[in-house]
């Protein structure tokens, strides 16, 4: 609406610098200088209007759009230093269980190994025991079968040596005797 009324007054003052001369010097009583005043006024009313106002508002929004994008940054920023922190935080903490759990590892194994060391002891004790045991049971046992051994050699040089000393009186005194015993121990 404005932007007809511009060319409307350019278009008015060309026509009366026509109908008056070449070089009015005047229109409706006022000097051109006026009237080219007058008219750069309303241009750059116009402008300012049409043009500096959506020219504002888009700077304006443009501004308002950086400082919600660095509010915006500034919370993902801010939540990344957090989460960084906490990753931090948790890194340390699994590094502190991992030297926990590796310590009481060393005290486990030093304490198994000390069970194993015990068991083993008591398992050498026992062999031992049980071998000297067993060589005991086998000495034992080769006393007495060196005993029959040697008891029935006894009996067998005895019984040579008897039936070579001997004689047939000797053998009926003898038999004799164990009859009488018998008789007795009745």
């Amino acid at each position: 609406m404005t932007l007809s009324v511009f060319p409307a007054t350019h278009l008015a003052a060309l026509l009366l610098s026509s109908e008056e001369g070449e070089h009015a010097s005047s229109w409706l009583g006022l000097p051109i200088n006026v009237w080219q005043a007058l008219n750069l006024i309303l241009f750059l009313a116009v402008l300012i209007y049409f043009v500096a106002k959506p020219m504002s508002a888009a700077f304006r929004k443009r501004q308002e759009d950086i400082e919600a994008r660095r509010r915006e940054a500034e919370k993902q920023k801010a939540s990344v230093e957090r989460l960084s922190a906490d990753i931090r935080e948790r890194t340390a903490r699994l590094e502190r269980d991992i030297e926990e759990i590796r310590k009481q590892g060393v005290v486990e194994g030093q304490a198994a190994r000390a069970e194993l060391a015990a068991r083993a002891d008591e398992e050498v004790a026992r062999v031992g025991r049980e071998t000297r045991e067993e060589i005991e049971r086998r000495v034992a046992a080769a006393r007495e079968d060196l005993q029959r051994a040697a008891a029935d050699l006894t009996a067998s040089t005895a019984e040579a040596i008897l039936a070579r000393e001997i004689t047939d009186a000797d053998r009926q005194r003898l038999l004799a005797e164990s009859v009488e015993k018998m008789k007795a121990a009745r």
